[in-house]
């Protein structure tokens, strides 16, 4: 099949750790690869923010990025890109005219599907769209400090009913998809995915410059924004003595200094007394992800909410459990019991009981690592993703050939 995948603001090619830099970009680059290898063509399309980058670059055989010239040729935040998707739909038109027409488009991103949307009025190409991240589910945990443009909701909620399939990454999102009014008939479900040759088992190693300094080592990897809650793991850190708390992510480690989130997270472990145990490392590359989250004995993800959440696959992964908060995709990722715990979302003394019954039991620690390896190679390898998802393009393009059909 020949898949445009439109993903506006998250590049396949861009840095990991910024404010618009994160799952997506991942998920987008993965899935895309996934289908390349599997003999399909990918295009996948994206906001030129640079004006040196070229038109087309190729990511892997058979994935070829496509720069899109909608609005300024530089580092707009993704909040504020609206205005330009009207611009970046008409640009996909003209991509997708005469023979180029893809079989199906998968837009990622609200917008992406705004814009996608436009473009499938001119070329009749079906269209899949995956959200990533509801603009319902934001305002409802961030309140007024909620960034989206005016009517994301009611827009998300028109794409929704609008395209020819929703492809939910998680079951907490198909049920919030249904209370914005798109049918359960029109959602299908399927996870994000991780490389499990990348992540996986391996004796544990000593990162460079990274020491233990305590008895257990507590991970924290991810974005450092509010949401991530964070500030939840290290209240809960006062209950926990014998461990240390590392937190990757974010800028690079000599750009820490300047973060305001950075800052206020180290504030408020000086306040608890647990400075000491308390270590923010920075943006960490991906290829040293795998060496950092074998080297704890638990990863914590306890987010306010979290649409997917890659973080606790890539430990499942690794063999390593999770106590996660009991939101969004950790809901599907971490079964409670099995291979990691759950618990309720800012609440430090859940999280501290959670913890300490896992460090004290190193024999049910392996257990929940056992199982969530075989979890994540049985469920969320990227081959298998990738499989699911073409399954559910074969449908629409079938669709189209059958309408098409109907029309001659």
């Amino acid at each position: 099949m020949r898949i445009a995948m439109v993903s506006e603001h998250a590049s396949p090619l861009a840095t990991l750790g910024g404010v618009d830099a994160g799952g997506q970009n991942v998920h987008v680059a993965a899935l895309g690869a996934a289908l390349a290898r599997a003999g399909h063509e990918v295009d996948v399309y994206t906001r030129r923010d640079d004006r040196d980058l070229p038109e087309r670059v190729e990511l892997v055989p058979g994935l070829t990025v496509v720069h899109v010239p909608a609005g300024p040729p530089r580092q707009v935040p993704k909040d504020d890109l609206l205005p330009y998707m009207p611009a970046f739909g008409d640009l996909l038109a003209e991509h997708w005219s005469g023979e180029r027409v893809p079989d199906v488009a998968h837009a990622h991103f609200w917008m992406s599907g705004f814009a996608t949307l436009r473009a499938a009025a001119v070329t009749g190409t079906p269209v899949a769209q995956t959200f990533h991240a509801l603009g319902s589910v934001k305002r409802r945990h961030q309140g007024d400090k909620d960034t989206s443009p005016p009517g994301r909701i009611a827009i998300e909620s028109s794409i929704g009913r609008r395209v020819d399939v929703v492809v939910a990454t998680c079951s907490d999102e198909a049920a919030e998809l249904a209370r914005l009014g798109v049918g359960a008939d029109r959602v299908r479900v399927v996870p994000c995915g991780v490389d499990v040759g990348h992540f996986r088992p391996a004796p544990v190693v000593e990162m460079a410059g990274l020491p233990r300094t305590a008895r257990f080592r507590l991970l924290c990897i991810g974005r450092l924004v509010e949401r991530k809650g964070i500030e939840t793991v290290i209240d809960a850190l006062v209950d926990l003595p014998d461990a240390e708390l590392v937190v990757a992510g974010g800028p690079s480690a000599d750009q820490l200094g300047d973060d305001a989130e950075a800052a206020r997270l180290l504030a408020l472990a000086a306040a608890r007394g647990v400075r000491h145990r308390v270590r923010l490392v920075g943006r960490v590359d991906h290829d040293a992800l795998p060496v950092l989250t074998r080297s704890a004995d638990v990863v914590v993800a306890t987010p306010w909410y979290e649409p997917f959440g890659i973080v606790p696959i890539e430990a499942a992964a690794c063999g390593v459990p999770v106590v996660g908060s009991a939101v969004g995709g950790l809901l599907d990722t971490v079964q409670d019991g099995r291979t990691g715990l759950l618990v309720p979302p800012r609440d430090p003394g859940a999280l501290a009981s959670a913890l300490r019954s896992l460090l004290d039991d190193p024999d049910r620690r392996a257990a929940f690592g056992a199982a969530a390896r075989r979890r994540a190679v049985t469920r969320y390898g990227w081959d298998r993703v990738a499989a699911q998802t073409a399954l559910v393009y074969r449908t629409l393009a079938r669709g189209k050939v059958l309408t098409e059909v109907a029309v001659g």
